[in-house]
């Protein structure tokens, strides 16, 4: 029983480290995308 319960808590975990890892992913790739925008934005209201 003991191993069973250690089987299911590890692939737990695991499960929860792979999704945080496509969300940091995630984060990343739309700060990036956020930022060229703002970048591009500026640049073109200032080139007047």
């Amino acid at each position: 029983m003991n191993r069973l319960m250690l089987t299911m808590l590890a692939l737990f975990i695991v499960g929860v480290f792979s999704g945080c890892s496509k969300t940091w992913s995630g984060i990343k790739s739309d700060s990036k995308s956020a930022w060229k925008n703002t970048k591009s934005t500026i640049h073109k209201a200032t080139a007047d």
